[in-house]
């Protein structure tokens, strides 16, 4: 795809990968427009890089479909959609709060679903497009403490994988990017600091390089670093094995109760 004019909207745009992205597109010669929800920092951005900004608290179905009909309407047809927004949460399953269990759900899930339908219509109509789902290695091999973000990220897998073939032969193309550990405040806000030494930590920059080329190229999948694609597949071929590596030398899950380990 050649995005020299194109109109593209990403989510998430004020900080972290979104933020990287949205550059990477416009000195690419895309249109953007920024979304994020605290006013100030989606203007300061949008200056930035010479776009355009929308807000909406995507926890909230009805500004997730206000988002939509706001960009198109203000600046024509959406040609790429980037679903970059999202946060992650570290702890025992069994101490995590509804509320925090369905605001994961609405953001990390439910909202880029919802920006797709709501964009894919004026997408067919055009017949050219791309869908952007920015995944995690989370989704594809699970993390202890994190289950509802793998799941979240896992969901997002196969939403793609199953409209990717619902699209074929209509000019509509869908992405998932599916990044390592990302050097970003993400782990910051999840409450716990990124504490491995392996995997080390990519750049957001290196993360919209590739997803720039991904659209570009029309990819189906991208995984930034490249071997990260070694894990799922070890986990698929020898499960019982992979299970028990991840156990040992898995990070330890810690509790968020005071006083508690």
């Amino acid at each position: 795809m050649d995005l020299r004019g194109r109109l593209a909207l990403v989510t998430g745009a004020s900080s972290g990968i979104g933020r990287a992205v949205a550059a990477a597109l416009a000195e690419a010669g895309a249109r953007v427009a920024v979304h994020g929800r605290e006013p100030e920092r989606v203007r300061m951005v949008a200056a930035e890089i010479d776009g355009s900004c929308v807000v909406a608290d995507l926890t909230i179905a009805e500004e997730v479909a206000a988002l939509a009909a706001e960009v198109e309407h203000r600046y024509g047809g959406v040609d790429v959609l980037v679903a970059s927004a999202g946060f992650g949460w570290s702890g025992p399953f069994a101490e995590m709060g509804h509320g925090l269990l369905a605001e994961m759900v609405a953001v990390d899930l439910v909202a880029p679903m919802d920006l797709t339908r709501a964009l894919l219509p004026g997408m067919l109509a055009r017949g050219s497009g791309r869908i952007v789902l920015i995944g995690s290695v989370a989704g594809r091999t699970g993390v202890a403490g994190e289950a509802v973000y793998a799941a979240c990220k896992g969901g997002l897998d196969m939403f793609a994988e199953s409209l990717r073939l619902e699209l074929a032969a209509t000019g509509v193309g869908l992405t998932v990017v599916v990044p390592a550990a990302v050097r970003t405040p993400f782990f910051e806000r999840r409450g716990r600091g990124y504490v491995r030494t392996f995997p080390r930590l990519v750049t957001a920059d290196q993360v919209a390089v590739a997803t720039v080329a991904a659209i570009r190229r029309e990819r189906a999948e991208v995984w930034v670093p490249g071997w990260l694609r070694v894990a799922p597949m070890v986990r698929a071929l020898v499960p019982d094995g992979y299970r028990r590596l991840a156990a040992r030398y898995g990070e330890p899950v810690r509790s968020n109760r005071p006083g508690q380990p």
